[in-house]
Formats: C-alpha cells, structure tokens, sequence
C-alpha cells in the first residue's frame, strides 16, 4: 500500500511530454519581456527579422534555455503537474476548466 504522501507514479507521456509541455508554458511567463521583445522586433522588421533580431532571438532562447536545464525547475513544474493531476482524479475537472469562470445560468 502506498503512503499517503508519496508521488504518483508517473508515466513516460508524463515525464518526458506534459511536464516538458508545462516548463515550456512557465519559461515563457518567467522569459516574458525578452519573448515580448522578440516578438516585436519580428513584427517591426518583416523578412529581413533573420537579421535584424538576432541579439533578441539570442537573449529570449538563453532565458528560456537556463530554465529548461535546471533541475529546480523541472521539480517544481513536476510538483504542479502532479498535484493537477491529483485535483483531477478527484475532482474530474481539468484545471483549465477550474480557472474559468462558470456561467451562472446554463
């Protein structure tokens, strides 16, 4: 019998696509400005964005990339994941679901 307080086993999906999926979400969140940045140099420049937001690209994927590769944070990312999945099981609503308002009158 498992105890109380240990994780869930997790699947392969799990470990190597959803939590990925979710560090991925939470990067960009943490890599804000410098996504944001990006974004706008590419908008600004049209075809010639290869050239003209290299040091953009550059500092977005160097922020993004520190917090792929920190073990801290695919921890904390994991604990998140699993602890959706746990509200899940007993709840059966997904947590996107959850985060949004209800409608009052169906």
């Amino acid at each position: 019998m498992e105890a109380a307080n240990a994780e869930p086993k997790l699947r392969h999906v799990e470990t190597d696509v959803l939590i990925p999926k979710l560090m991925r979400e939470k990067a960009k969140e943490r890599c804000a400005e410098k996504v944001e940045a990006f974004t706008h140099c590419c908008k600004e420049s049209g075809f010639l964005m290869a050239f003209k937001c290299r040091e953009e690209n550059g500092v977005m994927k160097e922020c993004l990339t520190a917090h792929y590769k920190d073990p801290s944070f695919f921890e904390e990312c994991k604990q998140e994941y699993i602890k959706e999945k746990l509200e899940f099981e007993r709840t059966g609503i997904p947590t996107k679901s959850r985060k949004q308002k209800l409608p009052t009158s169906m």
